[in-house]
């Protein structure tokens, strides 16, 4: 099954990964991972090429990782792909990436429709492009019945910005008088959210060595395991989210309370 997915590319990095993903108990996957994609730049830079290259290599490691969450039936992926602050780069790094998303859902969607990917996107998605906005519903739309992968994309996101958003929607129907202050709880806040379709983070992998979240789905991370690794995200593929998995396999989870096994 593996090699048919996954092909012969990179195959000794392919055979290790290989191997660690069969090594995994599907009962101990996580139901929600979210990967912060970070290091491209670096990795470009390492090889003394410019950040462009690294964003189109990075776009072929999220190809890779989105391949092993569909073998893997995963219930849900959530990608950091643009923050809210990504604004500050040099326009022409912005343009560019606004390019490469609409590339992404050009050459990507058919397939990830046959692969059964229900494919959604986060952020304040009215504040892009006209074109990319219709390519991005379009894509929901083609996908919306899909059950394999959620596959969530954060684009011009912040957390800090969501949860504003969310309470701007709660204190207008406070306003309108349709919503009492004390009826406000976590699920109604969870349900103004932009993943209110999501169950909770359960693992947040970061890529390229920073250990911090970035402003990235900060309410929805509050019981999230966290693996942090070196490699740049260009480098990434199966066989390092077969590591973070069954790193995750090992957790002691307790939610705040006590593991009555131990």
């Amino acid at each position: 099954m593996w090699k048919k997915i996954f092909g012969k590319t990179g195959q000794s990095n392919n055979d290790n990964g290989t191997a660690l993903l069969e090594q995994i108990d599907r009962n101990s996957l996580p139901r929600h991972i979210a990967i912060i994609m970070d290091g491209n730049g670096r990795w470009a830079n390492g090889k003394g090429m410019v950040r462009s290259v690294g964003h189109t290599a990075g776009v072929k490691a999220l190809k890779r990782t989105l391949k092993a969450a569909i073998a893997l039936d995963l219930e849900a992926m959530t990608v950091y792909a643009f923050s809210t602050e990504n604004w500050k780069r040099p326009p022409t790094e912005v343009d560019f990436l606004m390019k490469l998303f609409s590339d992404y859902l050009e050459k990507e969607l058919a397939e990830m429709d046959e692969d059964n990917v229900c494919i959604k996107f986060i952020g304040r998605v009215n504040e892009l492009s006209p074109g990319l906005q219709k390519q991005i519903r379009d894509a929901e739309q083609r996908t919306a019945d899909n059950t394999g992968v959620r596959f969530t994309v954060a684009v011009n996101y912040g957390g800090q910005d969501e949860m504003v958003r969310a309470v701007q929607s709660l204190a207008r129907d406070v306003k309108a008088g349709s919503l009492e202050p004390e009826n406000i709880d976590s699920k109604l806040l969870e349900s103004r959210l932009d993943t209110s379709d999501l169950p909770p983070v359960d693992l947040v992998i970061r890529t390229s060595g920073d250990m911090r979240l970035s402003n990235f789905l900060i309410w929805q991370t509050a019981y999230a395991e966290f693996w942090f690794t070196d490699t740049n995200w260009p480098d990434f593929g199966k066989e390092q989210l077969a590591e973070a998995l069954l790193d995750f396999s090992k957790r002691d989870r307790r939610f705040g309370g006590l593991n009555e096994k131990k």
